[in-house]
């Protein structure tokens, strides 16, 4: 009997890439092709949807070719880049413009004008989030405001709306002749337009942010066959979406409440399973949804977002020139013992959780002609390990939920120190996986289980192996505990600076 195998696109910020996946979760054959960064003025980012579709297209074409007469494959999962927002013309699938991605920030003046409105609090109240430029929905508001006739084309049912999985999903299906509009429970929760606990659009949230329901996607669950992709040879199921942080939750198999990940990338994306119960998020942290089986209830999740992580690397790389590669950082702030005093907070456009002060500024604190460009490379890595803490800490006053331990993906994690640091940071072990690519092998996941690759997540629990671990010291976890209001004071001069 020939093998199973489940095909995964991951379109992601940078790239998109097709991967091919067995039934012990093993990556057999990866395609990937990068699309162009637009960046039209400051702050503004942007896509360009035609390129994403074409390269989604050959990477599959490519990865099919690749395993062709090894086995079968018999589905396909998606994951995305989520917040993005696209818009295009129901009758010809051409988008009104670009892509306007999650990094975006031209909304920051429209964010700030509905958040003082006196009915505001209805947003945080039914989307579980608090009206932010990092969501979809400021963003289809002001693609409708600022495109000449789109308001009144969406209105006329002329124009869909959709994020990545949506968009993908559409042309596979068919796009202008017969595409499937839908999108899965995940992203539809990252567009502040959908009430989290039933998991529907909400006609509340549509009238407070102007958005015509005719232009909406129908919410369907993360894993299900969600439509045909007959753009394919031979034509798969779409049998699973997620967005992407919440596919590496469920490619970590952190299925049960307290579970957690963290992906270290250009950001870093914290996600704690809380199960079925929605929990009420008052420390900055977000209410989310993690994802929903067919047929079963929705599982939610607390989620803290942090805009630069891996960022703050390449920042050190290209705009310093300190180091030639991201990996020559651990190599550099392991010539010193601390940070000398030195401490950077990448606030580069804004704090995310558990802040949202999009006001907030880069800084480095605490210079001396003492501090070396080691110290620097030392507080650099420390930054994001700062940061996880004050999301778990967030999530903990939100939850009461322990974190047992907390396991990782992502580049970042093949710095030793940092996640040593974190684990003391945290004092929790941090764990990383054999599979690394747990994005796409969560979109696999996912799939495979709406067509009985696997049998229940009981199977997928079984595929996760244990890499890397590491442990905390408790004599360094104290000391860290003891800096740690040093940190904060740090991120209260970020917040100072940017203010009016």
């Amino acid at each position: 009997m020939a093998d199973r195998y489940v095909l995964a696109v991951d379109q992601g910020t940078t790239s998109t890439r097709a991967l091919v996946f067995d039934r012990g979760g093993r990556m057999v054959a990866v395609r990937q092709r990068e699309h162009r960064q637009h960046f039209p003025r400051p702050g503004w980012v942007e896509h360009d949807p035609m390129e994403i579709w074409a390269n989604t297209q050959r990477t599959c074409a490519q990865v099919l070719a690749d395993v062709a007469g090894r086995g079968e494959v018999v589905a396909i999962g998606i994951a995305n880049q989520r917040e993005t927002t696209v818009v295009w013309e129901r009758a010809t699938g051409r988008p009104v413009t670009r892509a306007l991605v999650w990094q975006d920030t031209r909304t920051d003046e429209l964010v700030t004008e509905l958040a003082a409105r006196p009915d505001a609090g209805l947003v945080a109240e039914r989307s579980g989030m608090a009206i932010a430029g990092y969501f979809s929905g400021p963003r289809l508001r002001w693609l409708l405001d600022h495109v000449r006739g789109a308001r009144e084309r969406a209105e006329r049912g002329e124009l869909l709306f959709g994020t990545m999985e949506t968009w993908l999903i559409w042309n596979l299906t068919g796009g202008p002749d017969g595409g499937v509009h839908v999108t899965d429970v995940t992203n539809a929760s990252r567009t502040l337009l959908m009430d989290v606990r039933t998991c529907r659009w909400d006609d509340g949230l549509l009238a407070f942010f102007g958005i015509p329901a005719a232009m909406l996607p129908e919410i369907r669950p993360s894993v299900g066959v969600l439509g045909i992709a007959t753009a394919l040879s031979p034509a798969l199921p779409i049998a699973g979406a997620l967005g992407d942080q919440q596919a590496a939750l469920f490619g970590q198999a952190c299925f049960a409440p307290g579970e957690a990940k963290c992906t270290y990338g250009t950001g870093s994306f914290l996600l704690q399973n809380t199960g079925t119960e929605l929990v009420h998020t008052r420390s900055g942290s977000i209410s989310t949804v993690a994802y929903q089986l067919a047929g079963e209830p929705v599982h939610y999740a607390l989620e803290g977002s942090v805009a630069v992580a891996g960022a703050l690397v390449q920042w050190l790389r290209d705009g310093l020139g300190l180091i030639g590669s991201a990996p020559e950082v651990e190599t550099l702030a392991r010539t010193v013992s601390d940070n000398g005093g030195c401490y950077v907070v990448p606030a580069f456009s804004g704090l995310l959780a558990p802040h949202w002060r999009g006001e907030a500024r880069g800084l480095v604190a605490g210079l001396t002609s003492y501090v070396t460009k080691g110290h620097l490379a030392r507080a650099v890595l420390e930054a994001t390990g700062w940061q996880t803490r004050d999301v778990v800490q967030a999530m903990a006053a939100d939850s009461g939920l322990s974190l047992p331990a907390l396991r990782v993906d992502g580049g970042m994690t093949t710095n030793n120190l940092l996640m040593q640091f974190v684990a003391d940071a945290l004092d929790t072990p941090v764990v990383r996986p054999m599979v690394g690519e747990t994005v796409s092998l969560g979109a696999a996941y996912a799939a495979g289980l709406a067509v009985g690759v696997w049998s229940d997540i009981e199977a997928l629990r079984r595929n996760w192996h244990r890499a890397a671990q590491w442990s905390p010291s408790p004599a360094r976890a104290a000391a860290l505990t003891a800096e740690y209001p040093t940190w904060e004071r740090a991120v209260q001069l970020s917040i100072a600076w940017g203010a009016p």
